[in-house]
């Protein structure tokens, strides 16, 4: 029997059920930024930069150490494996996660670059927050911290020089070390006027087999393209590809005028068979070739739980193809729906390989979120394969570690390679990254290291009259061009007392913390939910979505189930 959107109406009320997000209006006030001192802008600057605070022509510095070993890859020591039996009421779990061990202190001395690419996606903050509202804890491979903190807007100045976004940094005291420092930089991107925001050419991708049948799948994925289509304007077009036991073209290329013959195809969806998404992704991409926009937004939209029935040959082949139409000017982002056979590590793989985004639809309000209140910022590129670079001064710097974006690292070389693919930023886009830094006076965490016999790396002599404590490089890359921009920062410590900083640096520390908790962090040291409670209630400004205090409910809940 099919579904219209009125027999929808059970699945509606049990979606809002979840946490609600209340709108109120309300003007933003701008919150200065931090100074930040910057260099004369250099573009398309491809050879190595010397290095500004250590004279590195006498030795090399070695290579990082690797990796811990994971532990022994099975149930009982990975709960991100398969076949386990948790958080779905005493089914099997089959969800999927990738675990990587968090980053490590590194010395400056050894190892003075630090280098990552952007992430702009928030998946794993919907997914957390859908574990918890389970009452469950989330897996620690479902916690990626980079894309908890990047969940939430920072209240950062918009560019004013003509470059896709502008930067901001802070440093201040670590609240969950107040021996060392707690550096946040931040991004914001360039703001895209209606007027302005080229015509579409969308693919919407969507899984209708058999495991998509469930309340929280399907019919919520009817909810969240209905949105989506009501974004449409008369130049944009959509063709809708659906796959299951075999794919098919439910509706060619469409005018966004002709809402409801989209959303007629939308609404006669049913959920069946087994699934074939490799097939639906050929014809997805296809479809939006023969339809393609040059300087459009070409892109394809997937919608599923990820539980793709392809081998591992398949998947290598899969990927390679949507790298080959990234290149060619057509994206991927990927949806995510439903649990219990969730399968986060395949679509966190293929939207980072299609130059797109991921978010995790968990309820009505967060496909709200995605679809309409971030509509620009999920659609549309403003800049592509954005890559930072960190030099760290070790007159002032001993040790720093990364929070987050473990899997996001880059090889130091990789900053000036501009075939290396790394994450976009999409119109009115924030980035956040923050960093713990340990003082040049204070002893180091990091393992000793003896000195070396036969050579030597030393700190330039003009460093240690240098008050900046790093130099922040950025390569970027316009949508349609393939040679990248280099921008260059400065950033010196003001020693502000964390109670003092600015709203935003606490509640990023404050999502970080919280993240950190629910990871069983070797690093958040004395930390616990009462005083992140406490960071994140004193930094929520004026949150006009009430995503922050949707946060705050989150870490009393966790707290809660914690006791």
């Amino acid at each position: 029997m099919k579904t219209n959107l009125i027999k929808s109406l059970p699945y509606v009320l049990l979606l809002l059920g979840g946490y609600a997000c209340n709108h109120h209006s309300g003007s933003v006030q701008y919150e200065p930024g931090p100074a930040i001192r910057e260099a004369p802008q250099e573009e398309i600057i491809l050879e190595d930069a010397e290095p500004e605070f250590m004279d590195m022509s006498a030795a090399p510095p070695p290579p990082p150490p690797p990796p811990p070993p994971p532990p022994p890859n099975t149930p009982e020591n990975n709960p991100n494996l398969p076949g386990n039996w948790d958080s779905t009421g005493g089914e099997m779990n089959t969800e999927g996660y990738d675990y990587l061990p968090e980053n490590d202190f590194q010395a400056v001395l050894n190892h003075p670059l630090s280098t990552f690419s952007v992430d702009v996606d928030r998946a794993s903050y919907a997914n957390v927050r859908r574990f918890l509202a389970d009452g469950y804890w989330p897996r620690p491979g479902s916690v990626r911290l980079e894309e908890m903190i990047n969940y939430f807007d920072y209240d950062y100045a918009p560019p004013r020089d003509g470059t896709p976004f502008s930067v901001h940094s802070e440093i201040t005291h670590c609240p969950w070390n107040p021996q060392h420092e707690l550096l946040r930089i931040g991004l914001k991107g360039r703001e895209i006027p209606a007027s302005q925001i080229p015509p579409s050419n969308l693919v919407f991708l969507l899984d209708v087999s058999g495991s998509m049948n469930d309340y929280n799948k399907l019919p919520l994925l009817k909810i969240a393209f209905t949105m989506l289509t009501q974004q449409l304007r008369p130049e944009d077009r959509v063709a809708i590809v659906v796959y299951a036991g075999a794919s098919g073209l439910v509706l060619p290329a469409t005018s966004g005028d002709q809402k409801l013959t989209i959303l007629d195809a939308i609404e006669r969806l049913e959920a069946g068979g087994s699934t074939a998404g490799a097939s639906g992704i050929q014809l997805a991409y296809r479809t939006a070739r023969d339809h393609f926009i040059p300087g459009g937004n070409n892109r394809v939209i997937l919608a599923t739980d990820g539980d793709f029935n392809v081998g591992a040959s398949s998947e290598a082949a899969l990927v390679e193809m949507i790298e080959r139409e990234r290149q060619d000017g057509v994206f991927l982002s990927v949806l995510g729906f439903g649990r219990g056979n969730y399968q986060d590590n395949k679509m966190e793989q293929l939207s980072g390989h299609g130059n797109g985004n991921y978010a995790y639809i968990d309820n009505i309000q967060e496909a709200r979120k995605v679809l309409v209140n971030e509509f620009s910022s999920t659609l549309f590129t403003i800049a592509k394969d954005v890559k930072i670079q960190i030099e760290f001064n070790p007159t002032h710097v001993k040790a720093y570690r990364l929070i987050g974006y473990e899997n996001r690292l880059l090889a130091d070389e990789d900053f000036n390679d501009d075939t290396k693919d790394a994450g976009d930023i999409g119109a009115g886009h924030t980035v956040t990254a923050l960093y713990e830094l340990v003082p040049a006076d204070l002893s180091s965490p990091t393992a000793a290291i003896d000195g070396l016999e036969f050579q030597e790396s030393r700190i330039k002599p003009e460093a240690r009259d240098n008050p900046n404590w790093l130099s922040l490089k950025l390569r970027y890359k316009l949508p349609n061009e393939d040679q990248s921009k280099l921008l260059r920062f400065y950033t010196q410590n003001d020693d502000i007392a964390f109670d003092k900083a600015s709203e935003n640096t606490r509640f990023a520390a404050a999502v970080a913390g919280f993240g950190m908790l629910l990871r069983k962090s070797q690093y958040a040291g004395d930390l616990n939910f009462d005083q992140v409670l406490e960071m994140a209630k004193t930094s929520k400004g004026e949150d006009r979505e009430a995503y922050r205090a949707e946060m705050i409910e989150l870490v009393q809940r966790a707290r809660d189930i914690s006791r």
